[in-house]
């Protein structure tokens, strides 16, 4: 640009010399002339030069975008691939719980079925038991706690004041019992004997615990007289342990003294009916 400036000054130096003045004005005017469009597209270049600049640094920022929408388009392609296993696997866990709860829903369903069975054979028990000893009797009564039955009976109905030995109605009594006992041969009974706290010292025995279990022994021992199977037969004695109300009065003193006839199922067997029936659900399997 300067080298031509430097000729266009020369070539007016030289045309002065040589041209008239109009002549000189009108190349002078030319010159100007031209020199603005020389400004003009410089001017324009340099604005092109900077718009391709511009659009150079979008182009590169645009890449970098197109790179991340790529990445990001694999990525999302790699997360569907693994929601789809994830899926599957979830898919099949949940069918396993199902079978699970099948499974399990038929197991309690089976031990249902046994608890009702003896549920059963319970309820069928207490009715052969109030028939057999009498359900009027206000010196015996049974009744059913948590699937056991409870025969109970008062003191005065088996002993006398401080003795262990059997009266004689206790024994018609007693007999009753081992008639509805001996017609289930699945199940056991634990004479259980208690005292009032009324302190028992009569040679041989020391305490209310001898008086009590030698209650217990002396209604076993009658029950065995009468055929029951003495392997189906427990003693127990609670002495004044476990009383029914306080020992606070003579009627009550009473109401502690008295022996239980537990019937329940021997629980060995009671378990080994719940195996098979879970050898049998397992065989099913």
């Amino acid at each position: 640009m300067k080298k031509l400036m430097l000729l266009s000054v020369c070539a007016m130096l030289l045309l002065a010399s040589c041209v008239s003045k109009k002549e000189y004005a009108a190349l002078e005017a030319r010159q100007q002339e031209t020199q603005d469009l020389l400004n003009s597209a410089t001017v324009k270049l340099n604005k092109c030069l900077s718009d391709a600049s511009a659009a150079n640094a979008r182009v590169e920022t645009m890449k970098d975008q197109l790179a991340d929408l790529r990445k990001a388009n694999q990525d999302l392609i790699d997360t569907k691939g693994n929601l789809t296993t994830l899926t599957q696997k979830g898919a099949d866990n949940l069918e396993k719980s199902l079978e699970s709860l099948k499974e399990k829903d038929l197991k309690i369903s089976r031990l249902q079925d046994a608890l009702s069975k003896k549920d059963s054979v319970t309820l069928a028990l207490v009715s052969s038991l109030k028939k057999e000893v009498g359900i009027n009797d206000p010196d015996i009564e049974v009744n059913v706690e948590k699937g056991v039955v409870f025969i109970s009976i008062a003191d005065k109905l088996l002993f006398k004041s401080g003795s262990y030995n059997v009266t004689d109605r206790a024994k018609e009594v007693l007999g009753k019992v081992a008639t509805v006992i001996n017609g289930k041969p699945n199940f056991e009974a634990m004479v259980e004997s208690h005292t009032d706290n009324v302190p028992y010292n009569k040679p041989p025995l020391l305490d209310n615990w001898d008086l009590s279990v030698k209650r217990a022994t002396s209604v076993v021992r009658v029950l065995e007289s009468l055929d029951v199977n003495p392997q189906k037969l427990i003693a127990a004695g609670r002495s004044y342990h476990v009383p029914l109300v306080e020992n606070d009065t003579a009627a009550n003193k009473a109401k502690n003294r008295r022996t239980r006839i537990i019937v329940l199922p021997k629980i060995d067997e009671f378990y080994e009916m719940i195996e098979e029936e879970m050898k049998n659900l397992s065989a099913e399997n």
